[in-house]
């Protein structure tokens, strides 16, 4: 076992392939995490690997690198396979795979996931992708189909395998390790070592590298750390809420890529605030001039990417904001060292998309501290600041040295065109405001809008870890939606929790935390209060989905707990009338099966 403690200097003494390089400069990395730097060489030499790390250490790049490094652009057949516990992690490391590829021209990432329509995952499979990243559940049901062919795979990766495991996908997994080739590549990446994962470990990977690095990702303790949940969109607005409500001595504002730190500078600059951008392409003498404006007041923003602003210290820093968040908790750690330093106090913002949810989470996991929700200031907080501002300027001005010629100037029109003081003032603000409204206009009504169709593929980060309990009853929606009882064959006897229940459910079916209510686990069964509308399309894609490697066979339930289930009727005569009506029967009359045969190709 290595524990690595030094990082090389740049990707580009890991062997990676040029393309690749020019991919990472464009993202803006530049050295390796301590995870990447010690598992790449060793991926790159074809050696079977374990790698423990905690969540956000930045391990999609570290098996992603590897591949893209080795792929065979001319194969149209899957030769890596990237098996993920979760939906949204799927479509992250999906996208990242992307970003990585860049300069591929012809490579495909595929990400196939239960409650995704399989039209989509067929046409994209049929068109070829060297790459394809799933949930075992959905790409076990590929593999009965042979839709999926993975005779030519070469690598495949379990990520978040303990997660895995946890949700009760083990006999899946072991399933597609035991009938893939046997040549593969394995690589295997976990934030802990349960004895289930070092058996599999040692089962289907020979003489693995086993790489471990510790956390080291810990924050400064008189850093105040809150987040802003936004979308994309409402950022600009959000941040100069910020700007003029909190007060501030200097900041720094950390986006994604170069393009960005002069587009959001100049945003501030028509706002009024004093910033200024710097990133890779800034000439060394510009970027000390630039930090030196800082340094000494007559700059109050910087708009950097994380790597412009390494060892960048300015004491009178008091603020970091996080306008893209980051991808790992050490660029994060890194970030907010900006501020808090040398005993002072310090302040850190982080937004925050919807779709970033589980990225806050690993960085609170990973650095062991809660990072605060932080309410957005309102119009009416930021319009009461402002005229707050207005009249401190008045105040201001009050005691300077030509306020006597204007008083005549002043008294002179007064008399001459019989106007009051107070309209003249008026008049004078007008002026002083150059055409630029003091107040925020008060935000438009909403309109009335219809359930947002993808609300239900977002499962939250951490289904499988926020149900502790049988009893335990998640989070209901704001909007309270009507719920029925479902009954599931899978309980204590198959050694289930609520949390490999929702996590199964919420991927297969395409479900939200919020659609799940109280969940009862008995001896052999469970029931479970979901939305009492589940569609047909649910129902389809919830019939084939496994808990514990078990079939669920859902089916509604309106009998007492405890019921024997010889008394639920089967719902197969029910759908000879046709799905839809068999559907809607099954709501209104009583628990019926949706049970379907299992194909097995």
């Amino acid at each position: 076992m290595t524990s690595p403690e030094e990082i090389p200097p740049s990707f580009a003494d890991l062997g990676l392939d040029e393309r690749v390089l020019r991919a990472l400069a464009d993202v803006g990395y530049e050295r390796p995490s301590a995870i990447q730097a010690a598992t790449i060489p060793p991926l790159m030499a074809g050696h079977h690997l374990v790698g423990l790390a905690q969540t956000g250490t930045g391990k999609t790049a570290a098996f992603a690198l590897p591949i893209l490094s080795r792929i065979d652009m001319d194969q149209r057949l899957p030769q890596a396979l990237i098996l993920a516990p979760t939906r949204e992690l799927a479509l992250q490391v999906s996208e990242a795979i992307g970003k990585y590829a860049r300069y591929l021209p012809g490579l495909h990432v595929l990400p196939i996931y239960g409650g995704q329509s399989y039209g989509v995952q067929l046409a994209g499979l049929k068109r070829g992708a060297q790459i394809v990243v799933g949930t075992p559940g959905r790409v076990i049901d590929h593999l009965e189909k042979r839709t999926l062919d993975l005779t030519e795979l070469r690598f495949l990766v379990l990520d978040e395998a303990d997660e895995m495991l946890q949700m009760g996908f083990a006999e899946d997994v072991e399933t597609i390790l035991a009938d893939t080739p046997d040549s593969k590549q394995v690589a295997l990446f976990s934030a802990t070592m349960p004895s289930q994962i070092r058996r599999m470990a040692k089962k289907y990977l020979r003489d693995a590298v086993e790489i471990t690095v510790k956390n080291k990702t810990v924050t400064a303790a008189n850093t105040r750390q809150r987040y802003v949940q936004v979308t994309n969109p409402q950022k600009p607005d959000a941040l100069t809420r910020i700007l003029e409500i909190e007060p501030f001595e200097a900041m720094i504002v950390f986006v994604r890529t170069k393009q960005a730190t002069e587009t959001l500078a100049e945003t501030l600059r028509a706002h009024g605030f004093s910033a200024a951008a710097i990133n890779g392409d800034l000439v060394q003498a510009q970027r000390e001039r630039t930090i030196g404006q800082l340094r000494n007041g007559d700059l109050d923003i910087l708009v950097a990417t994380d790597v412009a602003a390494r060892g960048l210290d300015v004491e009178r820093i008091s603020h970091v904001l996080n306008f893209d968040i980051p991808q790992d908790a050490e660029s994060y750690v890194h970030r907010i060292g900006r501020t808090g330093r040398a005993g002072r106090s310090g302040e850190a913002v982080l937004f925050v998309t919807p779709r970033e949810r589980h990225l806050l989470a690993s960085i609170e996991r990973a650095t062991r501290q809660p990072i605060t929700e932080m309410a957005l200031p309102s119009i009416d907080d930021v319009n009461s600041r402002r005229v707050a501002k207005f009249a401190d300027s008045i105040t201001a001005r009050l005691g300077a040295d030509d306020i006597a010629f204007y008083r005549g100037l002043i008294e002179s029109y007064e008399q001459e065109h019989d106007v009051p003081l107070v309209d003249i003032a008026a008049a004078l603000a007008v002026l002083a405001q150059d055409d630029q409204a003091l107040l925020m206009p008060p935000e438009p009504p909403r309109a009335k809008r219809e359930r947002d169709p993808d609300s239900r593929s977002r499962r939250v980060d951490g289904d499988a870890r926020a149900a502790k309990s049988p009893g335990d009853r998640p989070r209901r929606r704001t909007q309270e939606v009507p719920m029925a009882k479902y009954r599931i064959r899978v309980g204590r006897r198959h050694k289930v929790n609520p949390g490999s229940i929702v996590g199964a459910l919420a991927n297969e079916g395409g479900l939200s935390r919020a659609d799940f209510g109280h969940i009862d686990i008995h001896g052999d069964h469970t029931l479970v209060e979901l939305p009492a509308d589940l569609s047909d399309e649910v129902f389809r894609r919830l019939e084939r989905t496994r808990v514990s490697g078990q079939l669920i066979e859902l089916s509604r339930d309106s009998a007492p707990a405890g019921r024997p289930k010889d008394g639920y009727k089967d719902s197969k005569d029910a759908h000879k009338g046709g799905h839809k009506d068999a559907h809607k029967d099954s709501h209104k009359d009583g628990p019926k099966s949706h049970k379907k045969p299992r194909h097995k190709g």
